[in-house]
């Protein structure tokens, strides 16, 4: 085996179990969150940081058929950048910089075999980027374990027997003297974490320690058990949180958390990360701007994101897109504690945009998160962007649910950093019909072509009061007006309204769906007279907001 080869599957392995490990504690992991803000999000984001990380270096493998052309500079290169672009919240963007850190370690002792001097170096240096990359470094976090691990390292190799490896040691001698060393690590690690709320009155007001402190403790468990090839070492479970009624940090007060990466356009070089925290902080807090002349990630908590990526025009290219919910997140993680339920990730979800309580929770009912449009159906882009952040899966179908939001659904799409599809269903009963087909465990493609020929098959219509009288003095505010698709077919008294668009709808079909909304001025034995003979007739209690009815038709 070469030595790339071998520093290549060392690497993959390393990272591989690190992933799997915390993967195995991801949703402990998120329901300690609550610094600096309780959004339930910290397992997610570090399990998110590493799967780039780990895609990297499995794209490196698959790409390059001479891996004795590729070295340990491009792998360890590679990966940090992989991190990089890859990270997501505030924990995910620190352990990019760990990441990072030990890159330019790596990198800078070319051919020094890697043994248990340079790892120990190598988390040194990881823990000085991450320190570097925070403009108030607080204590009792994951900078802190991570720092007093590295210091427990270098004082085991200083006090120890020789730490150094011949370079042509045996590749499992190797293996398990790394092993070796992270374990202490990991014990370090350990006391560090439940020192942790003595340093930071948030956690111990919450009854906690640091969720991304646990979070990098778990992984360098997984790291030993993958060079071990053995079971990982014990790290201590820890409870989950009583509800936070008043999180620490003033990003309580912003609603969305924005990350986003910045590409420097061809032969142009990015300025100092430094010196757009002002501007930024100027719409936000929590401001993390990392990276270097040719790439930055940027991180900050603000209630206008468009103003965060509009720091960086002219600048560069802006891409990888996350902007997430926080009050969202706060509420479902006080949901999921106090009901016992944790959050299932699957590989396809579908978000409904949605107006009405009864509609959404027939969403709900087939497995769809939901949207509030609002009583115009008419969400931004980066509410449904922050949406598409809300479904548990790693692909998602997005719902428009109207043709006026089909446009800003397909921006939020190509913004995301999930691989997301949008089915244009132009009317909330349309959306519903597709919904049914939704299959999790199929990718978002397929689950979009079943719910797209579902569409091809179904009719809608709707009667609503006007909200305006007509230019033409057909009909006044308050009358009925009945559509078919976007076409006005009826107006008038409601009775003779809605029975029109029945007809209309129930030509061909064998199903006809009535969802009910707020203020209808007929009783559903009333409607049901008006619907012809042979055709079903299902009635539901849709709560939607000035229409009275919508119909479907299959």
């Amino acid at each position: 085996m070469s030595e790339s080869q071998s520093s290549l599957d060392r690497f993959r392995a390393a990272l591989g179990g690190a992933l799997a490990h915390l993967e195995s504690r991801r949703q402990e992991i998120n329901d300690l969150n609550v610094f600096p803000v309780a959004d339930g999000d910290t397992g997610d984001n570090m399990v998110l940081t590493l799967q780039a990380c780990v895609a990297e270096v499995d794209r490196l493998a698959a790409s390059t058929a001479d891996l004795d052309e590729v070295g340990r500079t491009e792998i360890v290169d590679s990966v940090a950048r992989a991190a990089l672009l890859g990270a997501r919240g505030n924990s995910g963007v620190i352990l990019s910089q760990l990441i990072r850190g030990a890159a330019e370690e790596l990198v800078s002792r070319p051919g020094e075999l890697v043994d248990p001097v340079l790892l120990g170096a190598a988390m040194a240096r990881a823990a000085q980027r991450a320190y570097a990359s925070v403009r108030e470094p607080a204590e009792g976090t994951m900078l802190t374990v991570m720092r007093d691990m590295a210091a427990a390292v270098a004082s085991e190799i200083a006090h120890g027997g020789d730490p150094r490896l011949a370079r042509d040691a045996d590749p499992r001698e190797q293996d398990l003297r790394l092993a070796a060393v992270l374990e202490q690590a990991v014990e370090a690690g350990e006391a560090s974490v439940r020192r942790g709320p003595d340093l930071l009155p948030a956690l111990k007001e919450a009854g906690v320690v640091d969720a991304g402190g646990h979070g990098v403790v778990v992984l360098f468990a997984g790291c030993v058990a993958a060079l071990r090839g053995d079971a990982p070492p014990e790290v201590a479970h820890h409870r989950p949180p009583a509800r936070v009624t008043h999180p620490e940090h003033e990003s309580a007060t912003f609603r969305y958390c924005t990350n986003f990466a910045v590409t420097a356009a061809a032969g142009g070089r990015l300025g100092e990360p430094s010196g757009y925290v002002a501007s930024l902080e100027a719409i936000g807090d929590s401001v993390l701007v990392v990276g270097d002349h040719a790439t930055l990630r940027v991180h900050v908590h603000t209630d206008a994101p468009a103003s965060a990526t509009a720091v960086f025009d002219g600048a560069g290219e802006v891409s990888r897109l996350d902007v997430a919910d926080m009050h969202a997140q706060v509420a479902d993680r006080e949901r999921r504690l106090e009901g016992g339920i944790l959050e299932i990730t699957q590989r396809c979800g579908a978000l409904a945009v949605v107006s009405g309580t009864g509609i959404s929770a027939m969403y709900r009912s087939l497995g769809c998160e939901v949207l509030d449009g609002g009583s115009t159906l008419n969400p931004s882009t980066y509410d449904i962007l922050a949406g598409i952040h809300t479904v548990p899966a790693e692909e998602v179908i997005v719902l428009p649910n109207s043709r006026n939001v089909v446009m800003a659904a397909q921006a939020a799409a190509a913004l995301s950093d999930k691989t997301v599809v949008v089915v244009p269903s132009g009317a909330q009963q349309a959306g519903l019909a597709a919904a049914v087909a939704l299959q999790p465990e199929h990718s978002a493609e397929q689950n979009a072509l079943a719910m797209n020929e579902i569409l091809a098959q179904v009719r809608t219509g709707q009667v609503a009061p006007a909200a305006r009288a007509d230019a033409q003095g057909r009909f006044g505010v308050g009358d009925a007006v009945g559509y078919v698709g976007d076409e006005l077919v009826a107006w008038g008294r409601p009775e003779a309204t809605i029975s029109e668009v029945l007809s209309r709808l129930s030509d061909d079909a064998e199903l006809v769906t009535i969802l009910r909304g707020e203020g209808a001025p007929l009783a559903d034995e009333d409607v049901a007279k008006l619907v012809p003979g042979g055709v079903e007739l299902e009635f539901g209690e849709g709560g939607q907001p000035s229409r009275w009815w919508l119909v479907s038709a299959e």
